[in-house]
């Protein structure tokens, strides 16, 4: 069975910092692309980060860019996303993808 298990979300205040985590099994961890996607309430989900399998190479969405790090372990079938400098802006369920699998999500509120 494949599933894709997030976790490390909670309420931080303004400029604090976090690290999700993502867990895969029942599938070739190491083969996937991995990625961070977000969705705030009342909008559309939004890529993140990302990180690809083959070369490592990372990309960022302009608004976390210099605050979001996404890296992997694949010895551990593992995924992270560590966040700097978090805004209330950032506040939104955060999932873990590497198409075509999903992540149940993981919410992050950011509020003093």
């Amino acid at each position: 069975q494949v599933r894709l298990v997030e976790s490390g979300g909670g309420l931080v205040q303004p400029g604090g910092s976090l690290t999700l985590s993502c867990v895969g099994s029942g599938f070739t961890f190491e083969l996937y692309d991995a990625k961070w996607y977000r969705q705030a309430p009342g909008k559309q989900r939004e890529l993140v980060a990302s990180k690809s399998w083959t070369d490592g190479n990372t990309t960022y969405a302009d608004s976390v860019k210099g605050r979001f790090t996404i890296s992997r372990d694949n010895a551990k079938q593992t995924m992270y996303l560590q966040m700097n400098n978090l805004g209330p802006m950032d506040t939104a369920r955060y999932f873990c993808n590497m198409s075509p699998y999903w992540g149940q999500g993981t919410k992050v509120t950011v509020s003093s």
